[in-house]
């Protein structure tokens, strides 16, 4: 039978998670507002890109 007190004892925590955990919790992430605002700008440029095009006669 498993004894998780001294299981508990003996746990100690792996190195590369505190190191991934560090690197996730300093990264400065997009949310879905900035993606949202992102696109519309891009949107709006190709759009802009299309209607200044020369026309020919």
């Amino acid at each position: 039978m498993i004894n998780f007190e001294n299981e508990l004892k003996k746990f100690r925590p792996s190195l590369e998670i505190e190191d991934a955990e560090e690197i996730i919790y300093n990264q400065d992430l997009d949310d879905m507002a900035d993606i949202l605002v992102g696109l519309i700008k891009e949107a709006r440029t190709e759009d802009a890109g299309r209607h200044s095009a020369p026309k020919y006669k």
